[in-house]
Parts: structure tokens; C-alpha cells; sequence
């Protein structure tokens, strides 16, 4: 175990402060679900416990929200340390299956999701406007790719006004791997090597997954900005209406708490709409649910994590607004009482 992680074991001090705010252990209530749990789980795999099905479970029902560690009196950091434990059991081939089909789809076919067709087809007709050299480059990511094509789209048709282009042979940024212990350097490689031939300082993503994997994880620091920092410095350039609508918004945890971006998106939702905040948000924010491989392995709680979070939709909205497809698409399993946008969504909303 790193010497770091053992650190952060040595200051945890059992007080159970985590276990009021963990939304896994909210859910499922076995001690080995809280972060306190995990971490006793996590040092006794450093001192060779054995990594037995409940060992895995503990480990992977983790969303790496990071709520743990924004309020651990100690500072300690229980999401790098079991995203480190999965790392060293995922090299010693104890995984589940989840965590290996996630590995593999992404290293065979450049996306977790088992996608085989062309990844860039959402560009359609302005596969013109994606020029060679610019001096930002919009990273698209899976989702935005294959799930949300329409929305990214029309991300890209707002972002080349101002000089952005693409990665025409862009691949998974890394991060399902990176949150479920395996190796992603293939992948952050081939984008590296992409971004440089654009010859971009700057590059834009409109996921949180992406961002914090881009910014944080990659092999060489890259200057990265959420899509809503980027327009929120442009609203005056922009034709924008004041829409008669009252919205609420949720903190992407790997965009909010874990980056600090709070700001940027609750600047575009106040410029174009009334904002009414969730019970708990910026750096307090619920989990949605989906991160650190949960969705993935996990659905069955996933979904009761969508479930609480929407229980704090405050009344009178008309939309729940996110800034990640990964949320977007979490939140939308829960069933809301009101639709789930993009926060590009209601910008559009606006520019009509």
C-alpha cells in the first residue's frame, strides 16, 4: 500500500462522522458499506486479507463521491484509498465481472458501453466545421458520443463559434477504468497524443467523469474547463432570453465537490431562468448515484442512490438541471417527477 493511503488509514479515527453522510450506507446500513468500513476493509487487504466476494462488494459499492472526505474531521481520503485497493486487487486479478467487462469493452472498443459504431458520427454535417489546429478541443466523451448525440451536437455547433474542434479519433478518457482499478494508459495515451496535434491550451468537456480524468489523472497536466465555465465567460456574447421557468440543479460530484466548479453552471441557469437549490448542494451535494462503477455493477442500488437524491427536488420547478450525462442519465432511471436537462438544454432554451 502506498505510503499515502497508509496515511490516510492511520487518520481515520473510527468516529463514524462518515456513516451520517454516505449514500451507499444510507441505502444498504452493513457497516462494511460506510467509508469507516471500507477503510478497515481496504487495510486488511494491505495485510493480506483475502478478496473474498464480501470484500469486493465492500470495496465496489463505493461511488467515489468524496463526500466522506469533504467532512472527515481527521482528513482522511477514503476514495483514493479504495479506488487504490481495487488497483492493486485488479492487478492480482480480483475483480468482479462488472469490473472486468467495463476493462475490456473499453480497451478493445475505445468506450465502456460495448459501442462498435463510429464514434464521431454525432458531428454530423459539421464534421466540416472540426478543423486540424484550434485553440481549445471539445472532448466529447462516451455518453455525449453514443448516448447523447443530438445534445453534444449541438454542444459542438455553440463551442466552434470560438475556435474549438474535436479529437477525430477520440477514445474513453479513462476514467471508468481509473474509478474501478484498471490500467487506462492506452487510452489516455492515444487522447495525449491527439490534444497535442490540435495544438490546443485548453480543453473543454461537458462531463464530470471526463473532466476529473482529464485534469487530475492524466500522465501530463492538461488546462481543463467544464463546458459551463467556458460559456459562462461568453453569456454576454450570447442572445439569451429570460425564460419564465424555475429550475433546480444538481452537483455533479466529480465537477462540484471533488473540482470546486459550482459557480460557472449556476451562472448560466440564473442568467436564462429562477434557480431554486436542492436541500443539499455545492460541496454537500447527494451523490446521484452512477460513479466509481456502481451503475455498472451495481444497477439495483444505483437506482435507490437516483431515488434519494430526487427525494430533494423542491417543489415548484419545472426542471432538474445537471452538468453530466453520467448524472443526466442516473437521475432519469429515479424517475423524477419533473424532466432532467442538461444544462446546454436550457441554454438552448434560451437561444431560441
Amino acid at each position: 500500500m502506498a505510503g499515502s493511503d497508509m496515511r490516510s488509514l492511520l487518520k481515520c479515527v473510527r468516529c463514524g462522522t462518515c456513516r451520517s453522510v454516505c449514500p451507499v450506507f444510507d441505502v444498504v446500513g452493513w457497516e462494511s458499506s460506510s467509508a469507516r468500513g471500507r477503510m478497515l476493509v481496504a487495510h486488511g487487504v494491505s495485510l493480506g486479507l483475502e478478496a473474498d466476494k464480501d470484500v469486493l462488494n465492500s470495496l465496489n459499492m463505493c461511488t467515489t463521491c468524496g463526500l466522506c472526505e469533504q467532512l472527515c474531521p481527521s482528513g482522511a481520503a477514503p476514495p483514493k484509498v479504495i479506488e487504490d485497493t481495487r488497483r492493486q486487487l485488479v492487478l492480482h486479478g480480483k475483480m468482479t465481472e462488472a469490473q472486468k467487462e467495463l476493462a475490456d469493452k473499453a480497451k478493445e472498443l475505445g468506450n465502456p458501453l460495448g459501442e462498435e459504431k463510429d464514434r464521431m458520427a454525432w458531428l454530423g454535417d459539421s464534421a466540416k466545421d472540426a478543423k486540424e489546429k484550434a485553440d481549445y478541443v471539445f472532448f466529447a466523451g462516451c455518453l455525449g458520443s453514443y448516448r447523447y448525440p443530438e445534445l453534444t451536437k449541438r454542444t459542438f455547433d455553440i463551442l466552434k463559434k470560438f475556435d474549438v474542434t474535436v479529437l477525430q479519433e477520440e477514445v474513453c478518457c479513462g476514467s471508468p477504468l481509473m474509478r474501478t482499478g484498471s490500467d487506462p494508459s492506452r487510452l489516455t495515451s492515444k487522447n495525449l497524443e491527439q490534444i497535442k496535434k490540435t495544438g490546443a491550451h485548453t480543453v473543454i468537456t461537458g462531463c464530470a467523469g471526463c473532466y476529473t480524468a482529464l485534469k487530475n489523472d492524466y500522465p501530463e497536466e492538461l488546462n481543463v474547463i467544464h463546458v459551463s465555465e467556458f460559456l459562462a465567460d461568453r453569456l454576454a456574447e450570447m442572445d439569451l432570453n429570460k425564460l419564465d421557468l424555475k429550475v433546480t440543479y444538481h452537483d455533479p460530484c466529480h465537477l462540484g465537490r471533488c473540482n470546486g466548479v459550482f459557480d460557472a453552471p449556476r451562472e448560466i441557469i440564473k442568467k436564462v431562468s429562477d434557480l431554486k437549490e436542492m436541500k443539499s448542494n455545492r460541496e454537500k451535494s447527494r451523490c446521484c448515484g452512477a460513479g466509481g462503477g456502481v451503475l455498472k455493477g451495481y444497477p439495483e442500488l444505483s437506482l435507490e442512490l437516483s431515488k434519494k437524491r430526487l427525494e430533494e427536488i423542491p417543489e415548484g420547478v419545472d426542471y432538474l438541471v445537471t452538468s453530466c450525462p453520467l448524472c443526466r442519465t442516473n437521475l432519469k432511471r429515479g424517475e423524477p417527477r419533473v424532466e432532467v436537462l442538461d444544462i446546454i438544454d436550457l441554454l438552448e432554451m434560451a437561444m431560441e
